[in-house]
């Protein structure tokens, strides 16, 4: 199985879809695993990306255009400066400031990807589809698009989940899961009704019908387990409680299921209040309009 997975946009099928794979340990050793030449010259975002990234959570924010850390059979353009600079200020606000508020800087500065790249433009493959993101390993996770990112966008605390944030929270509880393996018991409660590639064929209504929060939450239980963890705390009140109106009965009490299995594993593996957790992303979330994007303070 490949260790790059992908976050596609379906162009004929306008289905968004999140391709994770487990993901291995990488601990940090020492203060930081990515150290400064003092004699480079750093601007005000990098020293900025240092104290706010790399020195708390020995995590790498990458904007610059690095040719090594890119997919070379595909066409990118480098992301701008400037919304890169904004995105590094939503991305530790929505992200890292929400699980530091829950659970405490030393679990992010165990467990996160070490790399966080930004590329300006979509990936586009052979098959019509297009990348909005990937993830490597448990050590990289690849954000595409930010330079289609506009001031009302920046805002939009609906569009930043659909592109960015579903995919961060995916990723990590793949490396959880790998740190941490949950109980096999997930697996049975919708044992039969993966379908592994065929996944994207699923309307979304009937995925939900038959207990998956989203289409692509049907190509196999780690999927399933992260992929509704990761709507769960992105998702609005409002937004979760649709989709388990849409479900029916049947779907509503087997996505519930696999949440209450997801709520107690995070509990019991990491001591992670799940509710907590899905609080503080959304009371960040309605602040957006409130964050100071113009600044680098």
């Amino acid at each position: 199985m490949s260790m790059t997975n992908k976050l596609y946009a379906l162009l004929l099928a306008s289905v968004i879809a999140l391709g994770f794979t487990a993901c291995s340990s990488d601990d940090p050793d020492g203060p930081t695993i990515f150290p400064v030449d003092e004699a480079q010259n750093l601007d005000q975002l990098d020293t900025w990306l240092l104290k706010n990234y790399t020195y708390p959570y020995n995590v790498e924010f990458q904007y610059k255009w690095k040719f090594i850390e890119t997919d070379n059979k595909k066409t990118l353009v480098p992301a701008d400066s400037a919304k890169s600079a904004k995105l590094a200020i939503i991305v530790k606000y929505l992200w890292f400031d929400a699980y530091n508020e829950v659970i405490g800087q030393s679990f992010l500065k165990e467990n996160t990807p070490r790399q966080i790249v930004l590329i300006g433009s979509p990936g586009y493959e052979n098959n019509g589809t297009m990348v909005l993101g990937t993830a490597e390993g448990g050590y990289k996770v690849t954000l595409y698009m930010v330079n289609n990112l506009t001031d009302d966008a920046l805002r939009d605390y609906d569009y930043l989940e659909q592109y960015y944030f579903t995919t961060l929270h995916h990723e990590f509880t793949h490396i959880l899961n790998q740190k941490k393996p949950y109980d096999s018991e997930f697996d049975k409660i919708s044992a039969g009704d993966y379908v592994s590639v065929n996944w994207y064929q699923v309307p979304a209504a009937t995925a939900l019908k038959q207990g998956f929060i989203r289409n692509y939450a049907m190509v196999e239980p780690r999927e399933d387990f992260a992929e509704t963890m990761a709507q769960y705390i992105t998702n609005s009140d409002e937004t979760w409680e649709s989709k388990l109106t849409q479900a029916g009965a049947t779907g509503r009490a087997i996505i519930l299921k696999k949440l209450n299995f997801i709520r107690d594993y995070m509990k019991d593996s990491w001591n992670l209040d799940l509710d907590a957790l899905h609080n503080a992303v959304q009371h960040r979330g309605q602040e957006l309009d409130k964050l100071d994007l113009e600044h680098l303070n």
